[in-house]
């Protein structure tokens, strides 16, 4: 096992009826924004809620942001934290409500061209880069990006999607109420589900360290996941069903199974420029990519399949090429099965349009990815046919 230092210092408030702890834990002479989405926390008398539960709070609001939140649109809110004098944050939304809420706490005042901080990429951004951050909290409404209780953001400019990743960008405590995710539309919930999934087969399906504490609280994320997956998708006010999923997700990105091992990220890496190129929403491109790439990549992660097919697939019988085969193909059935296809042409993708997404990897320095390094332009050529 590598050396590690861990911090994380979100307050997390989980179940039914937590709204109360709002007023306990916003600072009482706060001047709060609230930011939120396309408008569905609105409609369905979310923001409302937050609202009373502010009290005399002085209260704006900044609704908008985008599913893939757009730089343009976060520097708007930026202005109004400005203009507003607003000391304190409240995002009432799902994963890409809180990345733009970070960058608006990271950008509202910083003394340079904010889209430095799009440049930082994996690296921290520190007080030595922003002197003055706003503090946030979260309501969570969609269970998937674990956003909740890390400190990093992915933001869209242009033609790319950039990471941001900063420890003073941290939520000072998110609540987590399953209930909230109810309504939520089959897909987005099924694309929740893939992106927890992936976010931990990233942090785990690499080579061995001996992470032994880490490796197991990754297959279990990874078990439960697979045990109430078309639950959650299907049953959708199914409560144990969901606060599984919901408690999963953000454990699979809260930093806790990253400690001490190596790690992946060209799944990701790869499905941005999908969503950047062609509008294919994020957990899609995970769905897409992640079975090809294990296929391509095989040989480097050998000995973490053979574990994961053991493992998280109860998969003994076979030769080790057979296990690798059958675990492969059981994450691609699984991703289908909640309702997912896994296969860039049936997006309207066509194979002369593979170039032009690795054309983008170049241009973003996306050369050479994942936990070795080892995956080229030219290997990314290959997954992404493979995955056609």
């Amino acid at each position: 096992m590598y050396n590690f230092d861990f911090y994380n210092p979100t307050r997390i408030f989980f179940g039914k009826d937590r709204l109360d702890m709002i007023d306990k834990s916003v600072p009482a002479n706060a001047k709060v924004l609230i930011t939120f989405g396309g408008g569905s926390a609105k409609k369905s008398g979310l923001i409302d809620k937050v609202k009373a539960n502010l009290g005399t709070r002085t209260v704006v609001e900044f609704g908008g942001i985008e599913p893939n939140p757009r730089y343009e649109t976060l520097m708007k809110a930026a202005e109004v934290v400005r203009s507003e004098n607003i000391d304190f944050i409240l995002a009432v939304g799902g994963g890409s409500v809180i990345d733009g809420t970070k960058f608006i706490c990271l950008a509202s005042h910083y003394k340079g061209d904010a889209r430095d901080l799009l440049k930082f990429g994996f690296a921290q951004i520190t007080s030595s880069v922003v002197e003055k951050v706003v503090s946030f909290g979260a309501v969570l409404t969609l269970p998937a990006t674990g956003s909740e209780m890390n400190c990093g953001a992915v933001i869209s400019y242009e033609h790319g999607k950039f990471p941001v990743m900063s420890e003073l960008a941290y939520p000072k405590f998110s609540i987590l109420d399953p209930t909230y995710t109810f309504t939520l539309p089959k897909i987005q919930v099924a694309n929740g589900v893939v992106d927890a999934f992936v976010h931990t087969v990233e942090q785990y399906l690499t080579y061995p360290v001996d992470a032994r504490v880490q490796d197991r609280m990754a297959e279990g994320i990874l078990q439960t996941l697979i045990e109430i997956g078309k639950t959650t998708v299907n049953e959708p006010e199914n409560y144990d069903a969901r606060a599984n999923h919901v408690w999963g997700a953000t454990m699979a990105l809260n930093g806790i199974i990253a400690v001490g091992v190596p790690q992946d990220w060209a799944t990701h890496m790869i499905g941005h420029e999908l969503t950047a190129l062609f509008g294919i929403d994020h957990g899609q491109t995970l769905a897409i990519v992640y079975p090809a790439l294990l296929e391509v990549c095989r040989d480097q992660k050998r000995a973490k399949l053979l574990q994961y097919a053991e493992r998280v697939w109860t998969i003994t019988n076979g030769s080790d090429d057979e296990k690798i085969d059958r675990a492969i193909q059981n994450t691609r059935d699984f991703f289908e099965s909640l309702g997912i296809k896994t296969h860039l042409s049936e997006y309207g993708v066509t194979a002369d349009q593979i170039p032009e997404v690795v054309e983008q990897l170049k241009a973003h320095g996306l050369t050479a990815l994942s936990e070795t390094g080892a995956i080229t332009l030219d290997v990314s050529r290959k997954i992404l046919e493979t995955a056609f």
